[in-house]
């Protein structure tokens, strides 16, 4: 149980890093210029930015969004799981 665990968290990491680096894309071709030296800083501000964005454009928050966020929550998730299994 706790290697799954394991292995689910590093996945979900992985996938909010991808989902993340799609909102930083989306972000800088609306106009926001990305500054790439701070990148891991930066990163929270950008996806609300992101937020902020879409939420204007189109009077709700981008699907990007949810799976950014969802991801980073389902990787603390399972290391909570994998701590308990441990």
């Amino acid at each position: 149980m706790a290697i799954t665990a394991d292995i689910l968290a590093f996945v979900s990491v992985v996938l909010g890093v991808v989902f993340s680096l799609m909102i930083v894309h989306e972000v800088s071709k609306r106009g926001v210029k990305i500054n790439f030296i701070l990148l891991k800083l930066h990163l929270i501000k950008y996806i609300c930015q992101y937020k902020q964005l879409t939420r204007k454009e189109r009077g709700k928050v981008g699907r990007l969004y949810y799976l950014c966020v969802g991801s980073y929550v389902m990787a603390l998730a399972f290391v909570i799981i994998y701590l308990i299994a441990r």
